[in-house]
């Protein structure tokens, strides 16, 4: 079995584009997209209903949440975004898919961690550094999950990591959004250092499963221009470079 894992599109549709042309080229059997699909100043509701028109099993991301239900903050200006722009049917659609879900008896699906669509699996924020996280904060994240291969995403960074018990665990980097900062639970910032699209392919051999992590370039001028017409200047300058300015 191989299987295309794909995470963090933040409404990018050529982005997307560009990485369904890739996988379609190498032959896959199955296609997982692991979250925070939609939020961002670019083409929400375009990639919305791209994304419900595919036969691909879908997770939510912590941008779902937030983009559905605010709580006592604001919306960010990305979730705002992305929420005015899309129709009742593709909120209804977003708010049917779960954060975590178990795609087969060997692969368990998650944003975050299994336990939460915020939390960074195989990266550790620290006051002063971004690092990899070590080999018990990875086990402690993955906690009594029995599964072989664990796909996350939600630091836009590729990794592939095994834990202490074996399991591998795969974020495949952002299709969509190759740099960001944020202030939780420190100020920091990520930072791939490619405008490329980033996804991954597992595969089953020989009763193990292994991990290809791929960057695709695609035409990001024009996501460039949107960006910056929306008034996101930061977003433009990560879309262009994968750094923050």
């Amino acid at each position: 079995m191989r299987i295309a894992i794909l995470a963090d599109i933040h409404g990018n549709l050529p982005a997307l584009e560009a990485v369904v042309r890739d996988f379609s080229r190498r032959g896959v059997d199955g296609v997982v997209n692991l979250g925070d699909s939609v939020s961002g100043p670019l083409m929400p509701l375009e990639t919305a209903r791209f994304l419900m028109a595919q036969d691909w099993t879908h997770v939510a991301g912590n941008h779902e949440r937030q983009l559905l239900s605010p709580g006592a903050e604001p919306r960010g200006p990305s979730d705002e975004y992305a929420h005015a722009h899309l129709t009742s049917a593709e909120l209804a659609w977003l708010a049917s898919l779960r954060p975590t879900l178990r795609f087969s008896r060997d692969v368990v699906l998650c944003h975050g961690t299994p336990r939460s669509d915020a939390e960074y699996f195989l990266e550790t924020v620290e006051p002063a550094q971004v690092r990899a996280a070590t080999r018990a904060e990875v086990d402690e994240r993955l906690g009594k999950v029995d599964a072989e291969l664990i796909a996350c995403g939600h630091t836009h960074t590729p990794r592939s990591v095994r834990a202490s018990t074996g399991q591998l665990i795969v974020n495949p980097g952002s299709v969509g959004l190759p740099a960001y900062d944020d202030i939780v639970p420190y100020p920091h910032v990520i930072e791939t250092g490619s405008p490329d699209a980033r996804y991954a392919i597992v595969e089953r051999l020989k009763g193990e499963w292994v991990a290809e992590l791929i960057s695709v370039p695609y035409p990001f001028e024009i996501m460039i221009k949107l960006a910056e017409k929306h008034g996101r200047l930061e977003w433009a300058h990560a879309l262009a470079t994968g750094y923050m300015p």
